[in-house]
Formats: structure tokens, sequence, C-alpha cells
């Protein structure tokens, strides 16, 4: 039986996570949380909008204001609109690794994750097997989405390989009982990084789509 790919969109196939975050950091700053965009990829890479600005709130000690994720989902599609971009070397990867079966398992909206691989042209390569965390109760860490695009799919656990450039998600797919493949190629990855994605119990991490290729396209870890 085919092994699944199953691939995080933002960090992993587009270098969205600096641009959404710098939204973020600029839209909580006029709440008075003032963190920068690397300051909250730290913390929040993985983990959806959603529960991140529940969390903020919350130490805020006030309740979410009612427009602000709206807005902010607004603003983060005019910026992508104008300035997404592929991770350098996506397509010639996708190329190499289109021997096996693929899917998106992601923490972004549907329309939104649709939106990403649709500007950057990403689509074609995994419709219709592309699922968002709105799909599942539990978002990452949790190992439902991963457990959902397993059945969806129809291919188990065991034979899925899930690629994360998030300690959340990495840890998600080992509870899911997965392997997993952490990916620090993206343009918001630093060694610190590299090393939690060790930590959360990645099989390895990749430094590059060549990298990343070339473990994909070995034996999965027994």
């Amino acid at each position: 039986m085919d092994r699944l790919l199953i691939f995080d969109c933002d960090g992993v196939l587009v270098d969205s996570e600096i641009l959404e975050h710098t939204v973020d950091a600029e839209m909580l700053a006029v709440h008075g949380y003032h963190r920068t965009a690397q300051e909250l990829l730290g913390r929040f890479v993985g983990i959806s909008r959603k529960d991140m600005y529940a969390t903020v709130f919350d130490e805020l000690g006030r309740p979410i204001p009612a427009d602000i994720l709206d807005v902010r989902e607004r603003t983060v599609w005019s910026r992508c609109a104008r300035d997404l971009r592929i991770v350098p070397g996506v397509d010639e990867a996708l190329r190499i690794l289109s021997v096996l079966p693929r899917c998106v398992a992601s923490s972004s909206t549907p329309d939104k994750l649709q939106m990403k691989l649709e500007i950057t042209g990403l689509a074609p390569w995994f419709a219709p097997n592309i699922f968002s965390t709105a799909l599942v109760q539990r978002g990452k860490p949790a190992p439902d989405i991963y457990l959902h695009a397993s059945q969806a799919v129809g291919v188990p656990p065991e034979r899925c390989t899930v690629i994360e450039d998030s300690p959340h998600g990495i840890a998600g797919a080992r509870a899911a009982g997965m392997h997993a493949i952490g990916f620090g190629g993206g343009a918001h990855a630093t060694a610190s990084l590299r090393t939690q994605l060790v930590d959360a119990g990645a099989d390895a991490v990749a430094n590059s789509m060549d990298e990343l290729s070339s473990l994909l396209l070995a034996a999965p870890p027994s």
C-alpha cells in the first residue's frame, strides 16, 4: 500500500507565517498586546487563530472584540493576494513526489486555505484532498485533522507521513500514530524552531525542499 503524505500548508507549502503573524502583531498592538511577529510565531505557530486570539484576550482580561477575527481575515486576504509566495523548491519537490498520494491538513479556514493554494498554483497538486481543522472538533496539537485526512483518503495512520513546520503539528501527528517530518525551510524558520521540532517528536527535520524530497522518498522510519 502506498504511503500518504500529509502536508501542512502555512510555512511548508506557502511562505505565509511571517505575513500572517505580522498582521496579528499589528492588530493586537492596538489592544495593548505588544509582541513582534517573531514572538507570536514562537508561541502560536501551528495553532488556529481562533484559539490564539482567545488566549491573548484571556490574558488581557477582556473579551475578544466581536469583529476582530473578521477584520483580520480581510487584511490577511488582501496581503496574501499581493505578497504570498510559495516556499522555494515546492514545485520541483511535488513533481518528484508525485508518485505518492498527498493531501493538505491545515489550521487555516477552508476558504483561506483554498485561496492560498489557488493563488500560488498549488491547488491542482492536492485537490480534492484539502482539509482544514474547521472540519474536526479539535485543532492542532490534537490528532483530529490528521486522522480525518487518513480516513478520507483511505490510508491507515501507520502508512501516513506528516510534514509540519510547528511543534504543535508534529505533536498532533505523533498522537495520530503517524510518522512526522519537521520542515525548517520556510522564511520564518530559526535554529530554535528546528530544535523544537525534534523535541516535539519529529523523526527527522528537512531544512530545504531538496532534503524533504530525499527523506520522503526513502523508507519511512519503523
